[in-house]
């Protein structure tokens, strides 16, 4: 298995989100991950929550950190992504259940619907939350070697085809939950 693993210091400063969100948008690129891809949208938001949630509730300097575990260099399929945000502050992270329209609140609720894994533990002083998004394995190319369609760009569990006397419809189950996408065909 290859780990590549990298990481950057975050000040205690709200303005520190987003160049967080900015470096791991280029390590994502630099590892494979295209910028479109559910994955890396999904990646950076988790980075934002987790990141804010360092620099709102605890005040001090943290550290983020990405590893891309998995398949071999240049192969995207397999492994997984592991965020990591560790701080200074000892006290554990506290989930809570944001109410209508409420602003804050939502952090935690967030990675725990997102991430397929995720959890703390203690670290030196403070505290290391992370989450894991795994990578799904590429699907098989249209049939014909066409260069994609909605359907190609899900990771496929099943597929359905239903056929009507004016259409086909293609309905697959995506790895992102069991929503399907459709393609009318």
């Amino acid at each position: 298995m290859q780990v590549l693993q990298v990481q950057l210091e975050i000040r205690p400063d709200p303005t520190e989100v987003g160049r967080a969100r900015r470096w791991a948008r280029s390590r994502l690129a630099g590892s494979g991950v295209a910028d479109d891809e559910p994955l890396a949208e999904t990646l950076i938001l988790l980075v934002s929550e987790l990141v804010t949630n360092a620099v709102v509730h605890t005040g001090c300097p943290a550290v983020l950190r990405l590893s891309f575990q998995g398949a071999p260099q240049g192969v995207v399929a397999g492994g997984f992504v592991r965020l990591e945000v560790a701080d200074l502050s000892p006290c554990p992270p506290a989930p809570r259940h944001a109410d209508g329209d409420e602003t804050n609140g939502r952090g935690l609720e967030l990675v725990d619907g997102l991430a397929d894994r995720w959890g703390w533990s203690p670290e030196g002083v403070g505290k290391r939350i992370w989450c894991e998004l795994d990578r799904c394995p590429a699907p098989p190319a249209p049939h014909g070697g066409g260069s994609g369609s909605a359907v190609a760009a899900t990771a496929s569990v099943t597929s359905v085809t239903r056929t009507s006397a004016s259409a086909s419809t293609s309905v697959t189950a995506s790895a992102y939950g069991g929503m399907a996408a459709y393609e009318a065909v």
